[in-house]
């Protein structure tokens, strides 16, 4: 009933505003329910599995969203972290996500999610990573062609796990990331600062990230992103060679932005007012299985889910057009 109900509301999320709609359960009830109940990121495993369309040269993409709680006080799991949305530390509730990626047919699913909560579990966002790949290479065992990451997931220890796997992976570096194209005859210079020549800059150039063992490369692109925007992107794929097929691969990292903004707009990711940690956690679970079913609807109609989600008053505005419950009344 609680995922039913985050499909079908519209405005309010609220447990209140479920209560009022709902004769057979009062608000104690509905809360309680939240509290003894436990959804997790197997259910909505579970929700999708059957309709993944997987493929050897799939994408496996990982970034976190902060959920909005800036003006809360007491609400278990709210901690100041950075918000890429608000381009700022905000007080919110952190969520590391797993999306699946289709390039034959540009479709995706999320498949997995993790709440960031160091203080509950000790986890950073990087074991969350980790952990969420060990689950899918081991037990979901979808095929992939490569890891797609943000410059905050770079790090020596998750890239070498990747290769443990006998993965690949492609992440952008931070301007300031020290790397070395000389073969160690000169010091490490900021990633940034690199010279390349116009067979680089299509082709790419074998590098050393500092930190890394002694032997260990990897090939760096130079991708202009915009006129305001260049990504220096690394990959432990040799083979690549070329700089506009680098950018292509990076451009499928956008579908879990993609899916950031119609889960916060259109299932009250961030709506829930409750205080208790475990209602929190079931709410933002219920929310992803209320995206899965929106997305599964659109993928078989070829509609949006925003047409989809609003269109649920269309009828509705059709009988009260017809028949106003509150007529209009001029002078």
């Amino acid at each position: 009933m609680y995922c039913q109900y985050l499909l079908a509301s519209q405005i309010n999320y609220t447990l209140t505003n479920l209560a009022d709609h709902c004769e057979e359960m009062s608000h104690d009830a509905i809360n309680r329910y939240l509290r003894g109940d436990r959804v997790t990121g197997s259910a909505l495993w579970q929700s999708v599995r059957d309709e993944i369309e997987a493929t050897p040269n799939g994408y496996v993409v990982f970034d976190d969203t902060v959920v909005d709680k800036n003006f809360s006080h007491r609400i278990e799991l709210v901690r100041s972290q950075y918000s890429g949305n608000a381009h700022g530390v905000i007080k919110g509730i952190g969520i590391v996500n797993c999306v699946y990626v289709n390039p034959e047919t540009g479709k995706f699913w999320v498949i997995d999610f993790r709440l960031y909560d160091p203080e509950g579990d000790g986890k950073s966002k990087l074991d969350h990573v980790q952990e969420m790949l060990t689950n899918l290479v081991h037990h979901k065992c979808l095929p992939f062609a490569a890891v797609l990451m943000d410059t905050w997931y770079a790090t020596m220890k998750l890239m070498r796990y990747i290769e443990s796997l006998n993965c690949c992976y492609y992440c952008p570096l931070k301007s300031n990331r020290l790397v070395d194209d000389s073969g160690g005859e000169q010091a490490y210079r900021h990633v940034d600062s690199l010279n390349w020549s116009p067979q680089e800059l299509e082709n790419g150039k074998i590098i050393k990230i500092k930190g890394f063992p002694k032997m260990h490369k990897v090939k760096l692109f130079r991708v202009v992103v915009s006129s305001c925007r260049t990504d220096f992107v690394v990959t432990n794929d040799l083979s690549q060679n070329s700089t506009s097929g680098t950018q292509k691969v990076c451009g499928w990292r956008w579908k879990i932005e993609q899916f950031h903004r119609e889960a916060k707009q259109l299932t009250g990711l961030e709506k829930c007012q409750c205080r208790k940690a475990r209602i929190q956690r079931n709410h933002i679970a219920c929310a992803f299985l209320v995206w899965a079913r929106l997305a599964q609807i659109a993928r078989k109609t070829g509609k949006t889910l925003y047409r989809i989600k609003h269109g649920l008053l269309y009828d509705y505005l059709c009988q009260q057009l017809k028949n106003p419950s509150i007529p209009m009344r001029f002078a």
